[in-house]
């Protein structure tokens, strides 16, 4: 039977496989090349080096101190390396790892793990899938079913099976090893050390063991690489989203402008041409969009343009009034946000409006967020029509939409209206000088 410290040493050894990959996740880097599978040599040499470092410390610790067997995860960690990286990471993670031991006179660890890490990379290699070197299941049961029922992949179920029955081979190379010489010892190995009392099913818990120390950090960074893999595919469907809402946009503003254009044609050709040279210059800008954000004076100079047609519409009755805190001009704002909210004032508030009106921007910064407000003096919005505003109004909800998709909820939109009176529209967003990447 098992003894009680015995079973302690396979149960820490399983938990110090754990804590190391759980410690390895931790780093930017080694998370960068995980989520890659395809590497160039050096990211495959700084990966083994990655592996190498605590599985050699673990190494170096029980020859320091030889009480410490649990710590001791060479084997598996060349074998991790191989499977992860290939032959060349399994070889040179192998190498490293097996150092301290040398020095300690076990001649035959670094050959043993580097051959070990050869494996692992052989393992990696033959995968019908680079997934299902993640996957494989430590149960020995479960590999078996998987592979004598039909409903399953055969070739990956035989996969996950050679990775189990490799895990075993290299433990028992390492017995055979451990047991060519007793003085001086080749190579570390519980199953030796425990031979002279250990029973079959000592030896077949030390197997075991060795499998679940290979297999959890497999887990383990698999799991964070699902994680990476799902913010990476929620970032592209918010880009994707962001660039919907802003193709809604641009046509929307375009016919508006195109009807103003064929309503000059005919009563004021010089006019036109005015307006179409005005309306050209915001098509270039438009084109040449490719970013989400763009500075605030670049902003102001598109809506200029934009005004300068609408100005020609509304003749004399528009009027048009700017408040621009200098300070403001160089912050960075969603692309093509104030368009949309002018363009509705225009026609919601002051369209309708037998003597026109005025449309007022402002900007300012205070406590670090940049404020603007687009104001007219128009016919204003029904409370009833105001509620819904956000999800109904194309230019309004548009603009909240992209608003919640690049700021999430660090931004702050608000519309204030009485009818007969005006309509005020607010923006509060966090001041920016570089580009902010999309949350949801």
């Amino acid at each position: 039977m098992l003894q009680p410290q015995d079973l302690l040493t396979l149960l820490l050894k399983v938990a110090v496989a754990a804590s190391l990959a759980s410690i390895l996740s931790r780093f930017g880097a080694f998370q960068r090349m995980l989520v890659s599978e395809e590497r160039t040599i050096g990211q495959r040499t700084r990966l083994a080096l990655s592996i190498a470092a605590p599985f050699a410390f673990g190494v170096g610790t029980r020859v320091f101190n030889p009480t410490y067997q649990a710590v001791d995860l060479g084997l598996e960690g060349s074998m991790v390396a191989g499977l992860i990286g290939g032959y060349y990471s399994g070889l040179l993670s192998g190498i490293l790892i097996s150092l301290p031991a040398m020095l300690n006179g076990e001649l035959m660890t670094m050959p043993l793990y580097a051959g070990i890490g050869v494996l692992g990379g052989l393992l990696r290699d033959v995968a019908p899938d680079k997934e299902d070197i993640w996957r494989f299941s430590p149960f020995l049961d479960l590999s078996v079913y998987r592979l004598l029922r039909r409903r399953y992949d055969v070739r990956r179920s035989a996969f996950h099976l050679a990775c189990l029955l490799s895990i075993v081979a290299a433990d028992l190379l390492r017995f055979a090893v451990a047991n060519v010489f007793e003085k001086p010892r080749p190579v570390f190995c519980l199953a030796q050390l425990w031979h002279s009392n250990a029973r079959p099913l000592e030896i077949l818990a030390i197997y075991i063991a060795s499998i679940f120390a290979v297999t959890l950090p497999l887990k383990i960074w698999n799991n964070f690489r699902n994680e990476k893999k799902l913010e990476s595919q929620q970032l592209r469907l918010n880009e994707a989203r962001l660039a919907a809402l802003t193709r809604q946009i641009n046509p929307h503003f375009l016919f508006n402008t195109l009807n103003t254009v064929a309503s000059l044609i005919r009563t004021n050709p010089e006019e036109a041409r005015r307006v179409i040279y005005k309306l050209s210059s915001i098509l270039r800008a438009l084109l040449r969009k490719t970013e989400n954000f763009s500075p605030l004076g670049e902003e102001l100079a598109f809506i200029d343009n934009y005004m300068a047609i609408e100005l020609v519409r509304f003749g004399d009755k528009l009027r048009f009034v700017k408040e621009i805190d200098p300070a403001t001009v160089d912050l960075l704002v969603p692309s093509m946000l104030l368009q949309p909210l002018i363009e509705n004032s225009l026609r919601h508030g002051l369209g309708s409006k037998i003597e026109g009106g005025t449309v007022r921007l402002q900007s300012r910064i205070e406590d670090g967020r940049l404020h603007l407000l687009v104001e007219d003096d128009g016919v204003g919005i029904p409370e009833n029509r105001l509620a819904s505003l956000f999800d109904q109004g194309i230019g309004i909800s548009n603009v909240n939409e992209r608003l919640k998709v690049l700021f999430g909820a660090t931004y702050r939109m608000w519309i204030d209206s009485r009818p007969g009176e005006g309509t005020r529209t607010g923006i509060e967003i966090p001041e920016l000088s570089h580009p902010l990447a999309a949350v949801s």
